[in-house]
């Protein structure tokens, strides 16, 4: 193996190392906005889509993802065999931390009301076939979006707009939790801890420098300015969406208000990852602006007027900004962006993209969540919610004292 290929597989592996600590930071934010009744039942949730996701991905879902391509639709899952090969390790392991992102997205949006093992399938099925076969859309070179020339770089819709649309339908499916809608009003259940919440914010902006610059999938050579760019362009948008955020949230609540202000930072990596390596600085920068514009008026219209009850705003977060800035790339890239001379066409392609795979993702979590809902259910007792999963569901507190 010469230098840059080793190089480039070191690459690889720090990145996904990266992604992979995203799971600390999404454990955090979800534990720190929600009730200290239900932290031991979030840790389980995040740890075991890990876990989970790492098993199936490995046995089918990387195959049914990357296998040579039928029809456009779907890999042939005989393609590869990982039971006693070495090949492609790096890659399997990289694209396994970003299966087990799409997953625990949906964690967040249905917490503290849903049953441990109903949310267990739930997170199998993702990672097993509902993120594969719309991932192998748009990142298999066979796949009809791919062919199409639609960019998803990194994932805004492949892994983050999949799971949030996923989160809609879950969180839709389970229902409010008690004492959320009362009179026609939606009561605030504040978290219990902000402090974890912005902890894990900061992990997760940390981890998107591997998320992103990672997708390049190689450092070695012009690699590295490639590399370099990714990270300016990531981090740029993380920090414009916070701005934006914080001052839309200063405007109209008269206070700078910091949850909006965190999920500010996250909406704006979130859509900027579609197009972190096809935009320029500048084009970030607005991504992550209207980005963090959206996220604040998105959380409260599904909160207020849909009455949907989304514990950390992962539907707007993932779902909203992960669309927005997908088709934003139509808009801002400068090889075929409307801004650019490109005229409508990249546009177009971006936003077939995202209602295919929209759609798709809504649809496939249906089926399953419905059916699991008409069996085993999705909601735990009245009493369980009340008292707290952690006692029910886990047998423990995670708060001794």
């Amino acid at each position: 193996m010469d230098t840059n290929t080793a190089m480039d597989l070191m690459w690889v592996l720090i990145a996904g190392s990266l992604v992979f600590f995203m799971q600390a930071g999404f454990t955090l934010v979800e534990t720190g906005f929600t009730r200290s009744k239900n932290t031991g039942n979030i840790i389980m949730k995040n740890l075991m889509d890990f876990c989970i996701g790492s098993v199936a991905f490995w046995a089918v879902g990387y195959s049914l993802m990357y296998g040579k391509s039928i029809g456009g639709l779907i890999g042939d899952v005989s393609e590869f065999s990982f039971f006693d090969s070495a090949a492609d390790m790096h890659s399997l392991f990289f694209q396994t931390v970003f299966a087990a992102t799409a997953a625990t997205i949906v964690s967040g949006a249905i917490a503290e009301r849903t049953k441990f093992t109903t949310y267990l399938i739930f997170s199998l099925l993702m990672t097993l076939i509902i993120y594969p076969i719309s991932g192998s859309w748009v990142w298999n070179a066979g796949g009809w979006l791919a062919k199409m020339g639609f960019t998803d770089f990194a994932g805004s819709t492949v892994v983050h707009a999949v799971g949030g649309c996923a989160s809609l339908v879950a969180a839709a499916l389970v229902g409010p939790r008690i004492g959320k809608y009362t009179d026609g009003k939606s009561n605030a259940i504040p978290g219990h801890n902000l402090m974890i919440g912005a902890l894990g914010v900061f992990i997760l902006w940390l981890g998107w420098f591997g998320f992103n610059p990672g997708s390049q999938l190689a450092i070695s050579g012009d690699n590295a300015f490639a590399v370099a760019k990714i990270f300016i362009t990531t981090n740029l948008a993380g920090a414009a969406g916070a701005l934006a955020a914080m001052f839309i949230t200063w405007i109209f609540y008269k206070k700078p208000d910091i949850s909006m202000t965190l999920n500010g930072v996250l909406a704006g990596l979130v859509g900027v990852t579609a197009g972190c390596a096809a935009v320029s600085p500048i084009g970030a920068l607005m991504i992550g602006l209207i980005c963090g514009i959206t996220v604040v008026f998105s959380i409260e219209f599904i909160d207020k007027k849909l009455k949907i009850d989304d514990p950390v705003g992962a539907v707007s977060v993932h779902g909203v900004c992960g669309a927005l800035g997908t088709i934003l790339v139509g808009v801002f890239a400068t090889d075929g962006g409307l801004l650019y001379g490109g005229g409508f066409e990249k546009l177009g392609v971006q936003t077939i993209g995202v209602l295919a795979i929209g759609a798709w993702a809504m649809g496939a979590s249906f089926v399953v969540l419905f059916i699991l809902k008409k069996t085993i259910g999705l909601r735990v007792t009245k009493e369980e919610e009340i008292d707290g999963l952690d006692i029910h569901e886990h047998g423990t507190n995670v708060y001794n004292d």
